[in-house]
């Protein structure tokens, strides 16, 4: 609770009122009061409120349109309804129209403050990370004024203080370690370490000692003891990023840690105690990964109990000209230039890109463009002329045409019956071919520079006849 925050209740019932306001005071808020709701509507634009707490049925202007003047004026502003008609079309509207919750009457006055808490932690992650204060640093930075990123800065705010495991699903690309790293600041543990560890840059082999460490001669080039990932976060938040490509042996033995909050170092004994929450991450379908038996059902539900789902940047494209702002000021005092931005028709060519890498691809766009442009403003020529380098030259293509028409002469001649299956498979075919050379037969790596699982990966080789790398070797020190 931030004694400083200003909340402006609208209540009809002068002795509700009363009660409300004397209850939130106590608890160090500052609270104005208004009873009709064009009344509140003209203090909320004369005034700055953390916080707008408002009845539904009010005299001079309903509750529901008191949330869509203020929200659309204030969009920073969360609105808590106050209502005894709790009907399910009340609840939509209330929601669409900006609300950040909505109560029943009659409620406890330990739910009011518990969720004016949650509703003030809400709008201090929105305006520390999406207004650019000077203390937020780009690791931590979360950009985003979209209903979708609104909703999902609610429910950050609603977990974050919370003592459950969140699972966070998202695209490669759409920020998953900046949400992991929002609910940590915003949690009881930041006096703790936040630790990072991206499961699908490890090999298997290697992801056991790193996680849960290991002691001196435990196995070939243990030449001392090593504390593992779990211990380093010891009190504080673990953040397990890609754990849809961590191996069986792995998943086994994070869910014997996860239950008894203790682990064993690789050639140890001693059972060491560990205080840790767990905030995984992947872009796997760990559903499918179930139901193939790559991914255990056990470990899921313990992983899965708060699903936070991170939108693709084609799903929040008025978020695309902020993104890109703050990226042109991120990386123009980086490369020492001056951040002059963007011209407005380089912001309407990035607002029609597809974006297949979402929040990274255009970060990495935006910072091309400032090398390219010398830190001149970035023109819409600018922005095509980095698109354009990062596709494949025109020989490509050309070869690409050829192999079609030479396969669909082949159908005409009667010599493939099946053009496209043919096509089909010859493409991957070459592609799982080059994928696994280049990973050296790393499955994890060659997944990710593909952008599938490590379960179709395995699918892919199987259907083709390529031989996979031995497992074995996965699970020597498991």
């Amino acid at each position: 609770m931030n004694p400083q925050s200003r909340i402006l209740l609208i209540e009809d019932d002068a002795s509700l009122a009363s009660a409300l306001a004397s209850v939130l005071s106590a608890e160090g808020y500052s609270v104005d009061r208004a009873r009709r709701g064009d009344d509140g509507c003209q203090q909320a634009d004369n005034g700055s409120f953390d916080l707008v707490l408002t009845d539904l049925r009010l005299p001079g202007l309903g509750g529901i349109d008191v949330i869509r003047r203020i929200h659309g004026a204030h969009p920073d502003t969360p609105i808590l309804l106050m209502t005894a008609h709790g009907t399910t079309e009340t609840a939509i509207e209330a929601m669409k129209e900006g609300a950040f919750d909505y109560l029943l009457k009659p409620f406890e006055m330990e739910e009011l403050l518990a969720t004016t808490a949650r509703a003030l932690a809400s709008r201090r992650l929105r305006t520390d990370n999406s207004t650019g204060r000077s203390e937020a640093t780009p690791s931590t930075t979360l950009v985003g004024r979209s209903r979708a990123m609104q909703a999902l800065y609610k429910e950050i705010g609603r977990v974050a203080a919370k003592p459950v495991t969140v699972l966070i699903r998202g695209e490669t690309g759409t920020g998953k370690e900046l949400i992991a790293r929002a609910i940590y600041a915003h949690s009881d543990r930041t006096h703790g370490p936040f630790v990072a560890v991206n499961c699908a840059a490890i090999p298997e082999t290697l992801l056991e000692s790193e996680l849960f460490g290991h002691e001196r001669g435990a196995f070939t080039g243990a030449v001392e003891r090593r504390l593992g990932r779990f211990e380093q976060a010891h009190n504080g938040t673990l953040f397990l990023d890609e754990i849809g490509e961590m191996g069986a042996p792995t998943q086994a033995k994070l869910l014997r840690v996860l239950q008894d909050k203790s682990l064993q170092r690789i050639g140890g004994r001693d059972s060491i105690d560990v205080n840790v929450r767990i905030i995984a991450a992947t872009h796997v379908h760990l559903e499918e990964a179930i139901a193939n038996r790559t991914f255990r059902e056990d470990l899921y539900y313990r992983l899965n109990q708060i699903t936070l789902t991170l939108p693709p940047l084609r799903e929040r494209t008025e978020d695309i000209s902020l993104l890109a702002a703050h990226f042109v000021q991120k990386h123009a005092s980086t490369l020492g230039f001056r951040p002059h931005g963007l011209q407005p028709s380089a912001v309407e060519t990035l607002v029609a890109h597809p974006w297949p890498g979402n929040v990274r691809e255009l970060e990495n766009v935006i910072r091309q463009a400032l090398l390219l442009t010398n830190g001149f403003p970035i023109a819409d020529i600018d922005i095509r002329e980095v698109l354009r380098r990062g596709t494949k030259p025109d020989t490509d293509h050309d070869s690409l045409r050829s192999r079609v028409a030479e396969t669909l002469n082949q159908a005409e001649r009667g010599e493939v019956p099946d053009a496209y299956d043919h096509l089909v498979h010859q493409l991957e075919l070459e592609l799982f071919t080059q994928a696994m050379e280049r990973a050296s037969g790393n499955q994890a790596r060659a997944a990710r520079w593909l952008g599938i699982s490590r379960v179709t990966l395995r699918e892919k080789l199987r259907l083709h006849g390529l031989k996979e790398p031995a497992e074995s070797s996965d699970s020597a020190t498991n």
